[in-house]
């Protein structure tokens, strides 16, 4: 079975991410959406709230699973016996920034990354920037999936 592992805060979950989901779901026979806790960070959704999001976006696709950790991405990917890590890539600075990430995991833990780009319609599209249009009462609602929008 080929599982990948989305890691990521999700804080919260937008249609960028929703889109690199959707896609990779013809490639793997299981990608798990796995919410990373890091107590260090603030974040504006609880994870709760960002868990219920991600389930209610995917509610129809039986092929993904949501999931919450702590610790590094690759020892959650050997608990979950996943051999890839799904990664978005938006412009060449995310492909940078998990190049060096990617060949570290590669190293340490023998799993590989998979990079997709994203559609350019929505490649400026940024969990950052929703929190920032949201903080300052602009109107999120192409950045989101529906469930984002209806607690609020």
């Amino acid at each position: 079975m080929k599982r990948a592992v989305f890691p990521g805060s999700f804080d919260p979950i937008t249609l960028g991410h929703v889109d690199i989901i959707k896609r990779a779901l013809s490639l793997f026979d299981e990608v798990i959406i796995a919410i990373g806790v890091n107590a260090d960070k603030k974040y504006m959704w609880s994870l709760e709230e960002r868990k219920v999001f991600i389930e209610k976006t995917f509610a129809a696709e039986p092929q993904i699973q949501v999931k919450t950790y702590t610790g590094l991405t690759v020892d959650f990917c050997k608990t979950e016996k996943a051999d890839y890590i799904l990664r978005g890539l938006r412009n060449t600075t995310d492909f940078t920034y998990e190049q060096s990430i990617a060949q570290t995991n590669a190293a340490i833990a023998e799993i590989e990354s998979i990079f997709m780009v994203a559609t350019p319609a929505i490649s400026n599209i940024s969990s950052s920037i929703v929190r920032d249009v949201r903080r300052n009462g602009g109107d999120i609602s192409g950045l989101v999936p529906l469930a984002v929008l209806k607690p609020l």
